[in-house]
């Protein structure tokens, strides 16, 4: 893990925060907030090379690719219940979708389950993170070595 993976993470971490808690910005920046979110966590796994191959080597492994399964799952299931009961996206684009007492629900739930387990996830990977921080020499370090 290097640096940018770090600053990824942060940045993924602070958009996460932001569109979380609607009743600060207003329910039309939470939608946005959160479309952008969940885009950046495609980036993220993609970034982590978050993939089954080698993953299943070992138990905490293993634990470690199940949670990964999980975040996706609730987050794949609050973007998608969330976009259902839009009413800032959907109307932008020229749509409407019904079943709101279905669609609300599931997303309060989903998001609450999303929030969980990316609170273990950040726990997981805190120290990993942090001593990868700490081992990479700086780059103004690195240039100076280069020239």
């Amino acid at each position: 893990m290097n640096r940018w993976f770090i600053v990824l993470d942060v940045f993924l971490l602070a958009l996460y925060v932001l569109s979380a808690f609607p009743a600060i910005f207003g329910i039309p920046a939470h939608e946005w907030i959160g479309i952008f979110a969940t885009l950046a966590l495609v980036v993220h796994c993609a970034a982590h090379n978050i993939t089954a191959k080698g993953m299943l080597k070992s138990g905490i492994k293993t634990a470690r690719f199940a949670l990964n399964i999980i975040i996706l799952a609730s987050l794949a299931i609050c973007a998608v219940s969330g976009i259902m009961v839009s009413g800032t996206v959907l109307p932008t684009f020229g749509f409407y979708a019904g079943g709101y007492y279905f669609w609300d629900p599931l997303h309060a739930i989903s998001a609450k389950v999303l929030m969980a387990v990316l609170f273990v996830h950040i726990v997981l990977n805190i120290k990993v993170a942090y001593c990868s921080w700490k081992a990479e020499p700086h780059a103004s370090k690195r240039e100076e070595s280069n020239a």
